[in-house]
């Protein structure tokens, strides 16, 4: 439990800090809860401060103290009433739920109360899920759950009825740009960084990783080329893509900048003041959005949001680009 300040935290989300600080000061802790936020809301920094502020033993005016045997403890992750669980691979599976529920139910060696957390609960499989609701519909008073995740819908409604909401509010893309272009960084590509991660750290990362850039580039270079012909498209792909789909995660990344630029096509479409992924490439949007129709690009993002979609069912992902490709083309013949 490292790298967070309750300064930092308070900042980054004001409402839920003082929503956890409203439980503990009235003694109200709650069995479960469901710790809800997009990627980069620092989902793991207000799980810190909320753990650490049950198990203080000194809190001073609602903070933790830091220096406590507990708050200790946790920092140096060797607390024995705390517990986390991350996926196994792909999943979080019964048998990893199993041996939780199996710990939580041991005889506290230390006194006060369990707390264990869920990381990624949207990724709990049928079994795991069903097990974990069981535990949870018989709630012991020295228990508390924590499930992080960044997709609500995700979970099973019976286990979200089950536990009580911390919502995580995103940092305002135009302040999380303002950041960026301080520490340095393009305006076009504070822009496009923005719509990756709410994070500035990550943001930050991700606008000087070689990779990245490269994908952008290349994604750019595709949109405009599937602007000329298919075939230009098709070869666009051999020559520039394949680095990007070498990994699931990469190409998942290279489709989500692909679907922004459709993105922007529409936002330009709409007012020619709209803030872009891409404001470098504004004058090309321009041209695109005078000779399409909204049917047409509404289409386009309902393939590539379908591409997405086939990512994870282990196609070959080269045939899968340029079947994409294919389709995005075919809009124009029968839309």
């Amino acid at each position: 439990m490292n790298n967070w300040s309750f300064e930092a935290v308070d900042k980054l989300q004001p409402v839920a800090i003082k929503q956890i600080q409203s439980l503990i000061q009235k003694k109200r802790v709650g069995h479960a809860y469901i710790i809800e936020g997009a990627k980069g809301t620092g989902k793991v920094k207000v799980l810190q401060f909320f753990v650490q502020l049950i198990l203080c033993e000194n809190p001073t005016e609602n903070v933790p103290c830091e220096t406590c045997r507990s708050c200790k403890r946790l920092k140096s992750n060797n607390h024995l009433n705390f517990k986390e669980l991350e996926p196994d691979g792909q999943f979080i599976k019964r048998g990893q739920i199993d041996d939780l529920i199996q710990e939580m139910s041991k005889t506290a060696i230390e006194t006060g109360r369990k707390i264990y957390v869920i990381h990624h609960a949207d990724q709990l499989n049928a079994s795991a899920a069903n097990t974990l609701l069981k535990f949870l519909e018989e709630p012991q008073s020295e228990i508390t759950a924590i499930l992080l995740t960044d997709r609500m819908h995700a979970l099973i409604p019976t286990i979200r009825s089950r536990c009580q909401h911390i919502s995580l509010a995103a940092m305002p893309q135009s302040v999380l740009k303002q950041r960026l272009v301080e520490e340095g960084i393009t305006d076009s590509m504070a822009s496009t960084v923005c719509r990756m991660t709410n994070q500035v750290e990550e943001a930050i990362v991700l606008a000087k990783d070689e990779h990245f850039g490269l994908a952008r580039k290349s994604v750019l270079k595709l949109v405009e080329a599937s602007g000329k012909s298919v075939q230009d498209a098709l070869m666009c792909i051999h020559e520039d893509f394949g680095p990007l789909l070498k990994e699931k995660e990469q190409a998942e990344q290279a489709l989500d900048l692909l679907l922004f630029a459709y993105r922007d096509i529409v936002a330009i479409k709409a007012s020619n003041v709209a803030v872009c992924t891409y404001p470098d490439m504004i004058p090309y949007w321009n041209q695109v959005a005078l000779h399409t129709t909204y049917e047409q690009l509404s289409k386009q993002l309902e393939i590539i949001l379908h591409a997405k979609q086939n990512l994870h069912k282990n196609m070959n992902r080269t045939l899968m680009m340029e079947q994409l490709m294919l389709n995005l083309q075919e809009v124009f013949t029968f839309v």
